[in-house]
């Protein structure tokens, strides 16, 4: 009463977990004469099952599309289970308790096969009760061909007939869904696995093509990956053209930006479309530059990594691009504390207060791009005033603010020191 037909399929090695029903069946009231008919109709059932099997498959082929591809692809072997499905039935009619336990396997391992195979849970509750509905006509026309005068005594186990179809369906059901379960976990579980070795850098080329089937993404094209930090967005942007990765303290976005010929305008659009919005206070967002391919998705997570680095504690967006400078001092911060002192050394071992004026007023001439007017706008003091600081800041750092290649190193410095020094 339990009919399967799948394709050919390998079970689960070591055995077979066996769920208890879900309430203890209780049988119905019935005579002797009555278990007399039913034994005498399945024994009759026992010697005509590749008929019954052959009747089964006849339905499916019919009625249920997904069972006439299994039919088509291996005929044989859907035959021969179809065969030991119904086997299981009809002996559990002759001998309930001795045969359950096998019965119940039988059930359980067609519920989990179906699922590896895909194949819906509808059309296998379909398939099991129609193989009910063929044991339960079979019985009746054996009955009424050898003693028609029995038939009336059918009726008295027909309830414990169906209660039993009614069983092996909850029990191939709860299978299917379990299977089911374990196999979205296992897929989630490789695509991060996946997504994890192609942030990190190892991904092996002959794991690409999969890589980009499960995060559907184009093995190549150009990408930018996206770091978040410092809380989840409520909501990480949806649509085929990123992936995003959680992680324990940092999240990566790997985002597709384009073709090789696309322009960074473009590119900025798309990376723009793919941030998280509405993040938490303090959340913090680094933007790599652009690579090629996937295999280059490592590269690019560095980039985002370097990116997440310069940006303030207080949160915000850094895009590498617009943040160069500051991204070759954070990327070697030995060299950047070198730097620092060999520039800034002297100024740097003032007096604290004298120290942080002379800092805040070549910070402020550097970002009104030399102009000692507005700097002392931004510092509420006269430009000459400015002036002499900047004067001072000269001779004891032994540069000049009029040489290009001394306000290179001064700003880097500047930088460094506030990049550093946390």
């Amino acid at each position: 009463m339990h009919p399967a037909a799948r394709t050919r399929t390998t079970f689960r090695a070591g055995p077979t977990p066996v769920p208890r029903p879900r309430t203890r069946r209780i049988r119905s009231l019935i005579d002797a004469d009555a278990l007399r008919v039913l034994h005498r109709a399945a024994r009759v059932l026992l010697d005509d099952l590749p008929d019954l099997t052959d009747r089964l498959l006849a339905v499916l082929r019919e009625q249920e599309p997904a069972y006439r591809t299994a039919l088509e692809n291996d005929h044989a072997a859907t035959w021969q289970e179809v065969y030991r499905s119904l086997r299981h039935s009809v002996t559990s009619l002759l001998d309930p308790r001795g045969t359950r336990e096998a019965a119940h396997r039988c059930t359980w391992r067609i519920g989990v096969a179906r699922a590896e195979q895909g194949l819906p849970l509808d059309a296998l509750l379909h398939a099991f009760r129609l193989g009910g509905s063929l044991v339960w006509q079979r019985l009746v026309e054996e009955t009424t061909r050898s003693e028609p005068e029995d038939i009336r005594l059918l009726v008295h186990v027909a309830t414990d007939v169906w209660n039993f179809v009614d069983e092996h369906c909850t029990l191939v059901a709860d299978a299917y869904r379990q299977a089911e379960r374990q196999l979205a976990w296992r897929r989630e579980n490789r695509v991060r696995l996946l997504a994890a070795a192609l942030l990190d850098g190892t991904s092996r080329i002959a794991d690409l093509p999969e890589t980009a089937e499960r995060l559907r993404l184009p093995e190549h094209g150009r990408y930018v990956v996206v770091a978040v930090a410092g809380g989840r967005p409520q909501d990480p942007p949806p649509g085929g053209s990123a992936y995003w990765h959680t992680g324990v303290e940092v999240d990566y976005g790997i985002v597709l930006v384009g073709d090789e010929g696309d322009g960074e305008a473009d590119r900025d659009s798309v990376v723009a479309s793919a941030l998280p919005t509405d993040g938490p206070a303090g959340c913090r967002i680094g933007v790599g530059g652009a690579v090629a391919g996937l295999a280059a998705v490592g590269d690019a997570r560095r980039l985002a990594d370097l990116a997440l680095s310069i940006c303030p504690p207080e949160g915000g967006t850094i895009r590498l691009t617009e943040h160069l400078p500051e991204a070759l001092v954070v990327s070697c911060p030995d060299l950047g504390a070198t730097l620092t002192e060999r520039v800034l050394g002297p100024l740097l071992r003032l007096e604290p207060a004298d120290r942080d004026v002379l800092l805040d007023t070549l910070v402020a001439w550097l970002a009104c791009e030399g102009s000692a007017q507005r700097a002392g706008e931004r510092l509420y003091c006269h430009r000459n005033t400015v002036l002499n600081r900047l004067r001072r800041c000269e001779q004891l750092i032994g540069r000049s603010l009029a040489r290009p290649h001394d306000v290179v190193e001064i700003s880097l410095a500047l930088t460094a020191r506030r990049l550093l020094r946390g």
